[in-house]
């Protein structure tokens, strides 16, 4: 193993899915108001039927690319060409080969961060923090009942799930004017399969800080959480669409701090 690989091991590197062996991952629903769902969402992604949103924390001590890592994500529901899927606004990992991974192939806007996750009874935290500043906390008490338990079964897992996730994907042109090609949407498929799941009442902060404004969501209302352990896998993703370079460009700081 050098600098230049050969073709066998090239080879041996690829993956047709990307797993996740008992994930271990918290998240909490929320919803917030259409106009900053519309706000945050590049053209040519819309608001879907329903201002819902979500954050997670997760711990992945196994997978099958070698890589034991953290990470936490913050998602608002949108919609292209009539289907609905998540739109990842943000994503911290704790190690550098998920967040390159995840940037380069999929789009996903990863920084490093520290990212914690705690149970002590029923009672679980999750955080993440950059540059000191700790953005994300969020409590459940897995009691069995959500916050609003009437919207409780829509979000709680009872067997496999897939779910559609939405990326864009691109890169400053090397001369700093533009990108280097128009920005990508890229469509890709979670599929998640619990193995235990509970749910629970949830308590929810987003913060803002110059480098992470994750208060920008603004939830109104939490919905409840739920807490699974369970293997997960990323499927292959594709391209669905080109971004407008103009329109796309006041959300270029998704993956990167601004300054």
């Amino acid at each position: 193993m050098g600098f230049v690989k050969t073709l066998h091991e090239i080879a041996r590197m690829h993956r047709e899915t990307y797993d996740f062996f008992d994930a271990e991952m918290l998240t909490v629903f929320f919803e917030t108001k259409t106009e900053v769902v519309e706000r945050l969402l590049p053209p040519p992604l819309k608001p879907a039927s329903m201002p819902i949103g979500f954050a997670f924390t997760a711990n992945y001590p196994k997978t099958n690319f070698g890589i034991e890592y953290r990470e936490s994500g913050l998602f608002v529901q949108a919609s292209f060409n009539g289907e609905e899927g998540s739109f990842c606004l943000a994503m911290p990992v704790s190690n550098d080969m998920a967040m390159i991974g995840g940037r380069e192939m999929f789009g996903y806007p990863k920084k490093i961060g520290e990212i914690g996750l705690t149970r002590q009874g029923e009672r679980m935290l999750g955080w993440t923090e950059r540059r000191g500043f700790r953005f994300l906390e969020m409590t459940a008490d897995l009691t069995g009942t959500f916050n609003v338990p009437e919207v409780q079964s829509a979000f709680t897992p009872t067997a496999e799930t897939h779910a559609i996730i939405f990326n864009f994907k691109y890169f400053p042109a090397p001369d700093g004017a533009g990108f280097d090609y128009h920005p990508r949407l890229i469509r890709e498929v979670v599929v998640m399969r619990p193995k235990s799941v509970e749910a629970g009442k949830a308590e929810l902060i987003l913060r803002s800080s110059q480098w992470d404004p994750w208060g920008d969501v603004q939830p109104v209302r939490v919905l409840g959480a739920v807490y699974t352990v369970g293997d997960n896998s990323m499927l292959k993703g594709s391209v669905v669409a080109e971004a407008d370079p103009a329109a796309f460009l006041p959300f270029i700081t998704m993956k990167v701090d601004g300054y």
